[in-house]
């Protein structure tokens, strides 16, 4: 029996993405069976010929049960797939979410995901915090993204529906192997799951609950917009709690990026972000380049806030005197 929490939905306005295959199917039905109000959305890559069938799929379905069904087709694109296409994405969610003021992104993400979300990082180097990835609850700038399903193996999700008599497709796109994340799958985490799922699920929840004890070492003292100021707890937290911070704010930190972080004090990551520390505080806001007026620096400086974050301040109108740290 699945009994996902769904606390976390209660009394907001929802978005699902939807793809109408069997994890986003089963997600479908388990909101509706538990009164949780939300619309969907999905993108019609145009990649397979069952691709206007499922948009069409979605459509009606939401039709039937009262939902708003929101749908964009993707441009082609012809190098990177995987990558342009999460990001053509999230770029569509996130507007949806801009325009019509939707509180979360729901999405289906399940264990075999999660493992092969691991496995894959573990292929690349990665740190604790990069291999649990996908988080049931992750707070962005602008909505909360909810994942209900990570304790649930894709072949109990399939049950559900068989068992249910709900309708899914099958993205057959998925067992091509010239795609890293098809190849994880297919050869390592699908096996991993079948075998060991029980083992596998308890080890989650418990790196999840030592990735909660590593990132205490710092916490978010305040939040404007986009610039984030985050205490340090112990010095040596600086770069895990960037690295989260800009991950939030959708900027992944590359293994040199955190490097430089280590050694500097104030520099601008891959052009767009500051990052700078005083004291024992981080500052992250975009990096602009515009003129200030003298008092309003002065201002700046008198409150030591670091030079690089203050054109943010300056062009939202934020007061730095105002600033929580200060209080």
């Amino acid at each position: 029996m699945l009994i996902p929490d769904l606390s976390h939905l209660k009394g907001k306005k929802n978005l699902l993405a939807f793809s109408a295959g069997v994890d986003s199917s089963a997600l479908f039905f388990l909101l509706l069976e538990n009164d949780i109000k939300f619309d969907i959305a999905i993108v019609n890559y145009g990649t397979r010929e069952a691709s206007d069938k499922e948009e069409a799929h979605a459509r009606a379905l939401a039709k039937k049960h009262k939902l708003f069904c929101h749908n964009i087709k993707a441009p082609a694109f012809h190098s990177h797939f995987e990558k342009q296409a999460r990001d053509f994405r999230y770029e569509f969610f996130e507007s949806l979410i801009s325009i019509e003021g939707y509180d979360t992104l729901i999405t289906a993400h399940q264990l075999n995901d999660q493992l092969e979300w691991l496995l894959m990082r573990l292929s690349k180097g990665a740190g604790l915090s990069e291999l649990l990835g996908l988080e049931p609850v992750t707070q962005k700038a602008h909505y909360t993204l909810i994942r209900p399903l990570l304790a649930y193996s894709k072949e109990e999700l399939l049950q559900y529906l068989k068992s249910n008599g709900h309708p899914y497709f099958v993205d057959k796109s998925n067992n091509d192997e010239s795609y890293e994340r098809n190849k994880f799958r297919k050869q390592f985490s699908d096996a991993l799951i079948a075998e060991y799922k029980e083992g596998i699920q308890r080890s989650m929840d418990y790196l999840r609950k030592d990735k909660e004890t590593l990132e205490s070492g710092f916490e978010t003292i305040y939040s404007n917009k986009l610039l984030h100021i985050v205490k340090l707890h112990i010095p040596t937290a600086k770069v895990k709690a960037a690295d989260l911070t800009l991950k939030k704010l959708g900027y992944l930190l590359s293994a040199s990026q955190r490097q430089e972080i280590e050694k500097e004090s104030s520099l601008v990551i891959g052009g767009e972000w500051t990052v700078a520390i005083q004291d024992d505080l981080l500052f992250i806001a975009p990096y602009l380049r515009i003129d200030m007026p003298k008092k309003f620096k002065e201002v700046c400086r008198v409150l030591k806030v670091p030079g690089k974050i203050r054109p943010y301040l300056f062009k939202e109108h934020i007061d730095p005197s105002g600033l929580s740290f200060h209080s």
